[in-house]
């Protein structure tokens, strides 16, 4: 049961930078790869703060304002400066690589010692539970610090879901969307699809940062390496959600990226529970890429061919 609440939690906390791809590749259609560096770039601001002896709130929020500064930069590379939009992620990731080693100092910070969202959860959970260690869920034992935990990080993902659904309704939010679909008509109406383009792409890496600053606190350190296939796994839980609400109305795909989010991690917290050699765990997630590309495909095919074979009989 531990294993299953973890999955789960890793799984909503990484929802964030699910939600941060969905942004940039479905709503503006731009390919950002920023996102390999500016989760780690969250991670690496939060930690160094929390060394330095500040709150996990605001070491959180600094990770995300972060993220949010190396998203507007990609913008401005691609808007200002007419760079491709998949040159520009790349050249603002390369760039964060080196940037997160300074914020760090090292390639790695341990947070065993400090007091991340994690302890303040556990805390609150000792709270609510009366300092009992476990409690009971549907025959199960579960340890009091992952059910805090998990409770803490799916509070935190309903707030954030939320404000970005309303968000999205406000003028601006409308415009972004506008940009996406018709560039041309919303700068007819004398909007700069340039700017929107930019603040897009910085809430987007915000939302990413946000989850390496939470995933870094849950699971006790920040590591530069910690970036290196998340483009990949963002692209995954927007597709495996979209294939399980069956539609992109917004308030339903934002829903979807968080439900694929959380299925992809179980999939993968599987196939290691099977024995799967964690060497081959990058290949595996370009496996279930893969296929969740192709199966909605697949399936299409495979309804239009019965549908057929009826009407010739």
């Amino acid at each position: 049961m531990s294993l299953l609440i973890g999955s789960m939690t890793i799984g909503f906390i990484l929802s964030l930078l699910a939600l941060g791809v969905f942004l940039s590749f479905r709503v503006f259609a731009f390919p950002d790869i920023t996102a390999e560096g500016s989760i780690t770039l969250g991670a690496s601001v939060a930690a160094a703060l929390l060394v330095a002896g500040f709150s996990p709130l605001s070491a959180t929020m600094a990770g995300f304002l972060s993220g949010m500064i190396a998203g507007a930069a990609t913008g401005i590379l691609h808007t200002r400066f007419n760079i491709n939009g998949l040159l520009a992620g790349i050249l603002v990731m390369t760039s964060l690589y080196s940037i997160n080693l300074h914020i760090m100092g090292k390639s790695n910070i341990p947070l065993l010692t400090q007091t991340t969202f994690a302890n303040t959860a556990e805390k609150a959970g000792a709270f609510f539970l009366g300092g009992r260690d476990s409690l009971n869920v549907w025959g199960w034992e579960v340890s009091a610090r992952d059910a805090s935990i998990f409770v803490c990080v799916i509070v935190v993902i309903t707030i954030v879901s939320i404000l970005l659904y309303l968000f999205f309704g406000t003028q601006i939010g409308t415009a972004m969307r506008a940009t996406g679909d018709n560039s041309q008509m919303i700068r007819a109406l004398g909007v700069s699809d340039g700017n929107m383009i930019t603040f897009g792409l910085a809430i987007s890496n915000g939302l990413i940062a946000f989850a390496g600053a939470l995933l870094a606190q849950y699971q006790g350190f920040a590591d530069v390496q910690m970036g290196i296939g998340m483009v990949v796994w963002g692209l995954a839980s927007v597709i495996i959600g979209e294939a399980l609400v069956g539609t992109r109305q917004l308030g339903f795909a934002i829903v979807g990226a968080i439900m694929g989010s959380v299925l992809f991690r179980l999939l993968v917290a599987i196939a290691l529970r099977w024995g799967l050699n964690p060497n081959d765990l990058k290949l595996i997630t370009a496996a279930f890429v893969f296929l969740a590309l192709i199966l909605p495909n697949l399936l299409a095919k495979f309804s239009a061919t019965r549908v057929r074979s009826p009407a010739r009989a």
